[in-house]
């Protein structure tokens, strides 16, 4: 159920950040973005935009992947970390799409999580970024700020995750995930959150203004 008070937090961050937003990671089709959020992890955007813009061209579709030496692959990924597994995952994850489904990405969270490296957080981000399937993409900066907004009392993502999609409407469910990284980016930060410049202090259950403002 969508209460008065979700409703004010989310017309706060419909007007400081607009309801027409994109994704972070910079992709021309689904099988792009997927690497790009395979490589995202523990990694900034920023840092993954750098990567594959010139990654795209060497690899410019999933045959080109499933066919890549791991050791250049890895050399090519070094900087986005954890490189050793998010080649070997990448390099399998083409091969089964290019196995299984012609090389094109699914958009069943079933078959999606059944690739090598794609968990639920991946999965939601191709199911709301591609296929504009309502999906609500639990990352770090979602989970910080949705408990700390009382949006949720659990620390596992996919529990998270649940809560989420029984409080938000599902016009906000991959919107939420937008507007709360560029939220979590510029004000509601892990460490020094700017409380003393947030417009929902009032909604924050962890008092953190008391502290920083």
């Amino acid at each position: 159920m969508v209460t008065k008070r979700t409703k004010e937090i989310l017309a706060v961050l419909d007007q400081m950040y607009g309801t027409d937003m994109h994704c972070y990671l910079s992709h021309e089709d689904p099988g792009q973005l997927l690497i790009a959020t395979i490589l995202s992890a523990q990694c900034t955007d920023a840092r993954v935009n750098i990567v594959t813009k010139s990654l795209f061209k060497k690899y410019p579709d999933m045959a080109a992947f499933a066919g890549a030496d791991i050791r250049e692959l890895e050399n090519d990924i070094k900087s986005t970390g954890f490189y050793h597994n998010k080649a070997k995952n990448i390099i399998a994850c083409a091969r089964a799409l290019m196995e299984k489904y012609g090389g094109e990405v699914p958009s069943d969270m079933d078959a999606l999580t059944s690739l090598p490296g794609v968990g639920r957080k991946t999965a939601n981000v191709i199911r709301g970024n591609v296929f504009n399937e309502p999906s609500v993409v639990v990352d770090t900066h979602v989970k910080r700020i949705s408990r700390r907004l009382g949006m949720t009392e659990e620390t596992d993502p996919e529990k998270v995750e649940y809560d989420l999609m029984k409080r938000l409407p599902k016009d906000h469910w991959i919107l939420w995930n937008l507007q709360i990284i560029a939220f979590g980016r510029s004000i509601c930060t892990a460490q020094h959150p700017k409380c003393s410049e947030c417009p929902l202090t009032k909604y924050c259950v962890d008092k953190l203004y008391e502290k920083y403002s």
